[in-house]
């Protein structure tokens, strides 16, 4: 008897890790794909984000794939990562992850995955990120951010904004509005990856993460070199 629960003991111990391993491996290819997204965006002339508006985020969070779908009434659902810069230097720091739901309402039919890329410009914006949960829309303001070679002169005048939204589309969709969308913190990803059930704010601010997977140093080195701090931006010139 105590041989057969022993036995049982180890079965549940082999396919907990195993499972932890498996999710691992899934927030590493959430971290992958985000980079692929900024920068193949950033790469194309009629799509990059100017680079005077990205230097200067305090955050940036990534839904790579998020799927919308509905007839009249759509839905909404993704899994994401976000990074903050340091006060002090400028630089990203590890990654916190995230899943974005939400409903609309109104005239939309059809589905569709979308590439989602959200600057936070404003202290009131971070500080609904790190509350756990924020609302596009509702707890925040939110819109369109500019895109292309001419944009980039316009950003220091006229962008005032709290939170810039960059998409790009696969697939076709009538209505798509990210109004209502509900950003939250993904307890269950931070502990596959870190082996923590870290909170945003205990990753993204208050720097509690005691080790940083190598692909999450990875990422935060791809992501100084894609979207740098306003100062080194402004050196390199």
């Amino acid at each position: 008897m105590k041989l057969f629960s022993s036995s049982i003991i180890l079965i549940l111990l082999v396919s907990s890790v195993a499972w932890a391993q498996e999710d691992g491996n899934k927030q590493r290819k959430v971290l992958r794909t985000s980079q692929m997204i900024l920068d193949e965006i950033q790469k194309s002339p009629d799509q990059k984000i100017p680079m005077s508006l990205i230097s200067k985020a305090k955050a940036i969070i990534v839904f790579p794939t998020m799927l919308k779908a509905g007839f009249f009434l759509g839905g909404r659902y993704g899994k994401g990562i976000a990074s903050v810069r340091a006060s002090d230097t400028g630089k990203w720091g590890p990654p916190a992850f995230l899943y974005t739901t939400g409903a609309s309402f109104g005239f939309q039919v059809g589905a569709e995955a979308i590439d989602l890329i959200l600057l936070v410009m404003s202290q009131r914006g971070l500080e609904g990120l790190l509350n756990e949960k924020l609302s596009l829309g509702a707890d925040i303001s939110i819109s369109a951010g500019p895109v292309g070679r001419h944009a980039e002169a316009a950003t220091d005048v006229f962008m005032q904004g709290e939170i810039y939204s960059y998409s790009r589309s696969k697939g076709v969709f009538g209505g798509v509005s990210l109004k209502g969308t509900v950003i939250t913190a993904d307890l269950d990803a931070n502990l596959a990856y870190y082996g923590n059930r870290y909170t945003s704010e205990e990753i993204l601010l208050t720097k509690q993460v005691l080790k940083i997977p190598e692909s999450g140093n990875q990422f935060i080195k791809i992501f100084n070199h894609l979207a740098p701090p306003y100062k080194w931006n402004k050196k390199k010139k």
